[in-house]
């Protein structure tokens, strides 16, 4: 710890004289030690992945879940504090939920991404809270058209083609910065991200470790199977070049 900071990281409302808020830093310092999570649009539809990384070979895979439905039309994939993502999802599926009742329509992307963010803002600003430690990538479709957001823990978002969060990010976003074109069909877009996936896990990626969620158009968000899943795998693998014979 700096010399300097030791006054201005005990409380969240408490500003560094530089403009700091070393609570929110710290916040997003949890996500980088989250799993690696994937989000990337495609020609008709948008994707979501996340590498599970079990803890024990005794863990259950079904029994932990990074990637959720919030609607029919809108999927969430986490990275973080997974409590704490917990939370944020079940107050986006409320506030789908409250927004078809009152309206009788289905919430725009957008606006339940805001809606995320401006909760998520608000335990920036108080005392005795503390900021959440997770970050979030929303897939939806509406009548707008595609959409791809992430959110921080400070309560910003930012709309992608491609991106990622966890612990992997920087690996991730260096294949998509080279690799990725807007327009992808779907197989080149699973087998992208499904590369990109590897490139940032230590460990062989394989159906029960990992998740993937995808919403394509006329449909609803929905994860795939391990089956599903197992079938890309294979696809890259069959994509890995030969090793040379010594």
């Amino acid at each position: 710890m700096q010399p300097g900071q030791m006054a201005y990281d005990r409380a969240i409302t408490v500003f560094s004289p530089d403009g700091r808020l070393f609570q929110v830093e710290y916040a997003r310092v949890a996500v980088t030690r989250g799993t690696t999570t994937i989000g990337l649009k495609f020609k008709d539809g948008v994707a979501l992945l996340a590498d599970k990384k079990m803890p024990s070979k005794l863990s259950e895979p079904k029994s932990i879940e990074k990637i959720g439905t919030v609607d029919e039309h809108i999927g969430v994939a986490t990275s973080g504090l997974v409590a704490d993502a917990r939370v944020l999802v079940d107050f986006a599926r409320v506030v789908a939920q409250v927004n078809r009742i009152t309206y009788d329509e289905k919430i725009s992307v957008e606006w339940l991404v805001k809606r995320i963010c401006d909760y998520k803002q608000t335990y920036t600003q108080y005392g005795g809270v503390r900021p959440f430690g997770t970050a979030l990538l929303i897939a939806g479709m509406d009548d707008d058209g595609i959409h791809l957001y992430e959110t921080d823990p400070s309560g910003s978002l930012t709309a992608y083609l491609a991106g990622a969060i966890g612990s992997g990010r920087d690996a991730v976003m260096e294949m998509f910065e080279k690799d990725y074109k807007p327009g992808l069909g779907y197989e080149d877009a699973m087998t992208l991200a499904l590369k990109a996936l590897r490139a940032a896990s230590d460990e062989p990626l394989n159906e029960n470790t990992i998740e993937v969620g995808v919403i394509r158009a006329k449909g609803t968000f929905k994860k795939l199977s391990p089956s599903e899943i197992s079938s890309f795998l294979r696809q890259i693998q069959n994509d890995q070049p030969s090793q040379p014979q010594q």
